[in-house]
């Protein structure tokens, strides 16, 4: 029983709770101002600390420590809850100043009339007795005050409880999709791998407008979000403007530009152009000449400091060649007197009787996608309300207690005493008894 005891008196003491406190404090401070590259590996759990085994345990021991000392201090709470104002504390009516003595030439049944009227013009419980010797009231008010440090306690725990279930049951991770692009997969924030959404997501559409500088303006991803062939939701991302899909929520986070940008080419057979031919990289498009079928090898942006240009191969049933094409041929040959002969891989008429030109590369770009699913965020939301509802019970309301004592006197007239008792706001609690005092004076003058 003594050991019982003992564990009791630890986890319900208030050293403890602030010693936990200070701990976690140290313990996030460190993990947000270390560099993550300059966390040692035997430390690595640094950088994801809610994922830690002693994020588990110090919030295991302060929720304990919480729910004990609740405990602990509950019965002597509701004792002072259901506490009445009769009998009255012993000593309340001796040695008071004398502006709470009211002395009126009325018989005590006046006098107590006016007492309860003046008491009543104030918002609070009024009880009435009769103790033989005379009238006492008394009045209280804010007495839900006092359980304002149990709802902070609750919502602390159920905040607790919310953080280890979206940790547990939650997850991080980023997508990064180009237009057209469709897939289910998510990469875990912190190298942890992929995790499978239960629906795909693709880009339909990425737009992004710039400044006159080149600084992003805005950016704008419009999505699809399909389900087992079949469209559940779509919707415009931009940023601080997330969208919540399943319980998952996405934010757009980031841009960048895609691997192989897309290559408008064209090409003149006997002076007439073609019209334009988009392509990516690894696609094919067929040519007016013997069966030919032209495919894109690679798509550079600035290949060997000459511009942009595209390598095709074209393959016939004689067999294939390969070449290039950049957009800028007629300046390069121009500064490269001889180029096209002796290195006929950049001629862009190699294949006869075509002629191609690279008209131009379309960047394209990819969206960002942060990826959220935190299931605990009800239970936070809940605990924050519930926490700050008891903060203002607990600091901005007092329980408050007024007693007035209504005697006759032998030699005629009536006596009124004024007592009162709070919690905290000694001050205020004076004031308004003074106040009381000086209504009751007042009335009983008329």
């Amino acid at each position: 029983m003594k050991k019982v005891n003992i564990l009791w008196s630890f986890f319900s003491s208030v050293k403890l709770t602030l010693v936990l406190l200070f701990l976690m404090v140290l313990l996030f401070i460190v993990a947000t101002v270390v560099p993550r590259e300059s966390i040692a590996p035997e430390f690595a759990w640094l950088a994801d600390i809610h994922h830690s085994w002693l994020f588990y345990i110090l919030t295991a021991v302060f929720s304990l420590n919480l729910m004990i000392c609740s405990i602990d201090r509950w019965p002597v709470t509701m004792k002072q809850f259901k506490m009445t104002g009769i009998p009255v504390p012993s000593g309340l009516f001796e040695n008071l100043p004398e502006k709470r003595v009211i002395f009126t030439e009325k018989n005590i049944e006046d006098a107590g009339r006016v007492v309860e009227a003046a008491l009543s013009s104030a918002i609070g419980r009024i009880e009435k007795s009769d103790t033989g010797t005379g009238l006492l009231f008394y009045r209280q008010r804010g007495r839900f005050s006092l359980l304002g440090v149990y709802i902070v306690h609750l919502g602390v725990l159920i905040i607790i409880a919310g953080a280890v279930i979206g940790s547990m049951l939650g997850f991080k991770a980023d997508m990064n999709l180009s237009e057209g692009e469709e897939s289910s997969n998510a990469q875990l924030t912190g190298g942890k791998g992929a995790h499978r959404l239960d629906f795909s997501v693709r880009c339909d559409r990425f737009i992004m407008e710039l400044y006159d500088t080149g600084a992003p303006k805005t950016y704008r991803s419009d999505l699809s979000f399909i389900k087992e062939g079949q469209m559940i939701h779509q919707a415009s991302l931009l940023v601080n403007h997330p969208i919540n899909v399943n319980g998952v929520r996405f934010y757009q986070s980031s841009y960048g530009l895609a691997e192989g940008g897309k290559a408008i080419l064209t090409f003149k057979r006997e002076g007439t152009e073609s019209p334009e031919i988009p392509v990516k990289e690894g696609e094919s498009f067929d040519l007016p000449v013997e069966n030919a079928k032209a495919s894109v090898l690679r798509v550079e942006e600035n290949m060997m400091q000459m511009g942009p240009a595209v390598k095709l191969n074209i393959a016939t049933g004689k067999g294939s060649i390969q070449l290039w094409v950049f957009q800028h041929i007629k300046e390069i040959a121009e500064a490269n007197p001889g180029l096209l002969s002796e290195v006929p891989l950049f001629n862009p008429g190699l294949f006869q009787p075509l002629l191609f030109s690279l008209k131009r590369i379309e960047r394209q770009y990819y969206t960002g996608l942060h990826v959220v699913r935190d299931p605990g965020v009800p239970f936070v939301l809940v605990g924050g309300l519930l926490l700050l509802a008891g903060i203002l019970m607990a600091f901005f309301f007092t329980h408050q207690r007024i007693w007035v004592l209504v005697t006759s006197e032998a030699g005629g007239g009536t006596t009124i005493c004024l007592a009162g008792r709070v919690n905290r706001y000694q001050d205020v609690l004076q004031r308004q008894i003074d106040d009381l005092g000086v209504k009751i004076r007042k009335e009983l003058s008329a």
